[in-house]
């Protein structure tokens, strides 16, 4: 079979999904290493057989409903490639605003006494966003995970991107208080923490269902993880930036909550889609 023909057929074995077409060529391309673009140039030849075979199974993982980034083991993120695979959050993209708020804010930073800018993430899963800020800042960072299973990723991580001497992994709880957890301060503290609310979770698209929970459950309000990050204000520095992702219709309760902690400046910012996906605030000087 050639590989056009191949991907006529998984096109149609896929049709129940949203972006068919999609995701066959990406299957294509990592089963026969050929690029999508190149496809109708270099699609004529014959496929070996022990590959058709490998080739289709991924494709019927995928029918029954494992996500892609699983099935391809590695997914994009403001331009840089992760490892993922079951155990770890998928990397999306409107969470790009949260690393996208941290670089705007470390950026124009002046050194502080030679001192190099410190972050710190919880709930870092694959590590996408701290890695990102990282290698477009120079900062150094610690990422909280509590997942044995998204650790291993998020190790794998960083050693992918060479950040082993400025990016630091510690399995941990954020529901603990940061003294059980972690010492020092930061200049950065990013959360993208489980959000959905427990009785939502049955109603979640059949793929993302295949996500872990524990990334995915923010308790019966969805707020549970929150409320616990008001307690890691702490680590800040004065002055230092909080900015979390929050679900749809979270934004203005979490402002709320951040607000009464004791941070100024509290703001929502919305994503590409107009919808409220971040809050942000920086802890007061007055300390």
């Amino acid at each position: 079979m050639t590989g056009r023909a191949l991907y006529r057929a998984i096109k149609k074995r896929l049709e129940q999904a949203d972006k068919p077409a999609f995701d066959a060529a990406c299957l294509l391309e990592k089963h026969l290493h050929i690029k999508r673009g190149e496809l109708p140039l270099r699609g004529e030849a014959l496929v070996p057989e022990a590959v058709c075979t490998a080739l289709w199974a991924d494709v019927e993982r995928r029918a029954a409903g494992e996500p892609l980034q699983y099935l391809l083991g590695e997914w994009e993120f403001m331009g840089l490639p992760f490892k993922v695979g079951p155990g770890v959050l998928i990397p999306r993209p409107e969470t790009e605003l949260l690393a996208e708020t941290a670089i705007s804010y470390l950026h124009p930073r002046e050194p502080v006494a030679e001192r190099t800018a410190r972050l710190l993430e919880l709930c870092a899963g694959s590590g996408c966003v701290t890695i990102s800020v990282a290698q477009e800042t120079g900062c150094e960072a610690v990422c909280l995970e509590f997942s044995t299973d998204a650790l291993a990723f998020l190790r794998e991580n960083i050693r992918l991107h060479r950040l082993e001497d400025r990016v630091c992994a510690v399995q941990g709880d954020m529901l603990r208080a940061p003294r059980d957890t972690l010492t020092g301060s930061f200049d950065v503290l990013l959360c993208n923490p489980p959000y959905i609310r427990t009785d939502e979770l049955p109603t979640l698209q059949a793929e993302v269902c295949r996500e872990p929970v524990l990334a995915l459950d923010g308790g019966a309000d969805g707020l549970r993880f929150y409320r616990a990050l008001c307690a890691w204000i702490s680590v800040l520095r004065p002055g230092g930036l909080l900015a979390c992702e929050v679900g749809m219709g979270q934004a203005q309760d979490v402002a709320h909550l951040l607000t009464h902690a004791g941070l100024m400046d509290v703001e929502v910012q919305n994503d590409y889609a107009g919808i409220g996906r971040m809050v942000r605030g920086f802890r007061t000087l007055d300390i």
